[in-house]
């Protein structure tokens, strides 16, 4: 009799097994945000890349480390069932607005628009970049699968920009490349740039595939007078659960003839700090990742001491915190980063700037006219 039941148990639960298999085939493979999949061909191409191997790409130093899936449980359960004092802002931050003409008719010094997170508009030498784009909802491929972001209201209406030049994506995490926005944006932007594979995903949105660049590490290209170059980071990549490290990750710099810039993109604290320091430091401004962090994935996301001291080993002349205030991704108070990388800068000396959402920032500015506005939510 026992063996009976045991049986239709098991059977029922390998049917449940199997039913989810089929709906997350399904999901994955005609739900559009999930992108595209690296063909054999382009595998072929990337087998030229030093950070490619054995189908996937590296980082530098071993890491991360695989999670066995009772790990991979575990850390999940955690996440789920942790509650956070402060996790979210008590109410929805408010962004500083900016008239769609303004960005449109801008001809002054070189400044960026920050939408939180990772997410910036810069205007450089009449060229409009956007670094990042993402302004969705939820960092996720469906709403129902996150939770939404800090800000509802964004700086700007997307549909009232202007003509995008060039836009820069770091990787294809649903935090950075998002489906929704590439919509958006892809008809009014000339050009996209991406590391190595994320290009894939772009295509498969219906951008036109010469209308991506897709780079290596220490590759530089340039935009008449801009250059860019896309350099190391410490991270991984991958949409879902098959594709994992499928395509490459990045930092970026961003530089024309009177400003140097530095994008860190996502990544745990390394050596390539200091090589990039070395090559293409010093730098007037380095938005430098500062959020979503946790100890147990400290080699993928830097803990903000480390953020600080990334942003000297970049030979930085001021750093912005960056990958907060957008989305609750990891276990830590939302304002835990900016608290904690300004301890840390101050005491080594390093300049920080922390502009609210929307506020208008001059890279070579010189007065540090931020407020701490986060106290405020």
């Amino acid at each position: 009799m026992f063996k009976k039941i045991l049986k239709k148990v098991m059977v029922a639960i390998l049917s449940i097994i199997g039913v989810l298999a089929l709906l997350y085939l399904l999901f994955t493979n005609y739900y559009p945000s999930f992108g595209g999949d690296i063909s054999k061909e382009q595998q072929k191409i990337y087998q030229l890349s030093k950070n490619y191997k054995d189908g996937k790409f590296k980082n530098i130093n071993d890491v991360p480390k695989d999670m066995s899936l009772p790990q991979t449980l575990s850390l999940a359960y955690k996440f789920f069932t942790t509650k956070v004092p402060n996790g979210r802002p008590k109410i929805d931050l408010k962004p500083q607005h900016i008239d769609a003409s303004n960005i449109t008719n801008y001809k002054g010094k070189t400044r960026l628009i920050w939408f939180g997170h990772s997410t910036f508009l810069l205007q450089i030498n009449g060229k409009n970049i956007l670094i990042d784009p993402m302004f969705g909802k939820v960092a996720a491929p469906h709403p129902l699968l996150g939770s939404n972001r800090f800000n509802e209201e964004s700086p700007i209406d997307i549909n009232k920009l202007p003509s995008i030049d060039a836009v820069l994506f770091s990787h294809d995490h649903y935090d950075h490349l998002d489906y929704e926005s590439v919509l958006k944006i892809k008809e009014k932007t000339q050009h996209f740039y991406t590391p190595l594979g994320v290009g894939v995903h772009l295509q498969a949105w219906g951008v036109p595939k010469e209308k991506i660049t897709e780079m290596d590490w220490w590759q530089e290209t340039v935009l008449d007078d801009i250059k860019f170059a896309c350099t190391p980071a410490q991270h991984f990549s991958g949409r879902k659960m098959n594709n994992g490290q499928s395509t490459l990750w990045s930092s970026w710099v961003i530089s024309s003839t009177t400003d140097n810039i530095y994008f860190s993109g996502d990544s745990g604290y390394a050596d390539h700090f200091k090589e990039i320091g070395e090559k293409y430091g010093p730098f007037d401004l380095a938005l430098m990742e500062c959020g979503q962090y946790n100890q147990q994935w400290s080699d993928i996301h830097m803990m903000p001491e480390e953020t600080a001291q990334a942003g000297l080993d970049v030979k930085a002349s001021k750093i912005m915190p960056i990958h907060w205030a957008g989305f609750k991704l990891a276990l830590h108070e939302w304002t835990d980063p900016i608290v904690r990388v300004k301890a840390k800068a101050k005491e080594l000396e390093l300049n920080v700037i922390s502009p609210e959402i929307g506020q208008e920032i001059i890279v070579k500015d010189t007065v540090n006219n931020y407020t701490d506005w986060w106290k405020n939510f």
